[in-house]
């Protein structure tokens, strides 16, 4: 299903309820329909405003980070629900069904048509308030506390940066749709030279962008590798 992934530290916001696409505007809603109180929110807003969650891990089908409150550190996790193999299947074909998909999800963008397609597959992408599970080591009388609301309005910032964020929590993470997406074009019986050509270019974009982010790391190296 692939490994968890460890995303940096985020900054502090101004805002941490104000998304600025259409698809975290949908995770802000059902972030704020998990929770039991506006206090909750409120409060996991300040969290998540003044920096003090860590590092996210995501990984399929769930998340964690740690949140500084109040001088003590406490972790908090959560789940979101997986698609099954007949879903995943499904998604696939999805995305493949429209020349440039794969490149607007690469390039961090999430087409509106490509998740009305899937729901008309009966894929629902975008989770819903009940959905979405928590837990936290801080003790607090009920689930989803305002730390792991914290996480997942941090978790928005990521999901609308990174549209692979959601599909990885989904059970679908980048690598493993680039491959099924390639081995889908590869055993095709007719040929498509369209959507086969698409997705070679979107591989060979990630594999430059990959390139090109060792040679921020190591910029004393030729780029002549690059090419």
């Amino acid at each position: 299903m692939g490994q968890p992934v460890v995303h940096a530290r985020l900054a502090p916001r101004r805002s941490a309820a104000r998304a600025t696409n259409w698809w975290g505007k949908a995770w802000v809603r059902a972030v704020e329909e998990s929770a039991y109180t506006e206090t909750d929110l409120r409060t996991a807003r300040g969290l998540a405003r003044a920096g003090r969650v860590g590092g996210i891990t995501v990984d399929t089908g769930s998340f964690a980070a740690s949140v500084e409150d109040d001088g003590r550190l406490v972790t908090a996790s959560g789940t979101v629900p997986v698609l099954d193999d007949a879903g995943l299947s499904a998604l696939v074909e999805t995305v493949a069904a429209e020349s440039g998909r794969v490149a607007a999800l690469l390039a961090g963008d999430l087409p509106h048509s490509l998740v009305e397609h899937a729901e008309q597959t009966g894929v629902e992408l975008l989770p819903y308030g009940a959905e979405l599970g928590a837990s936290c080591t801080c003790g607090f009388w009920a689930d989803p506390c305002p730390h792991a609301l914290a996480v997942l309005y941090q978790l928005t910032w990521l999901v609308e940066t990174d549209p692979f964020v959601l599909l990885h929590l989904r059970g679908m993470p980048r690598e493993r749709l680039l491959a099924d997406l390639h081995a889908r074009t590869s055993s095709t019986d007719e040929p498509a030279p369209a959507r086969a050509d698409d997705v070679d270019t979107a591989l060979d974009a990630a594999v430059r962008a990959a390139r090109i982010l060792e040679l921020v790391d190591d910029p004393d190296r030729p780029i002549d590798h690059l090419f």
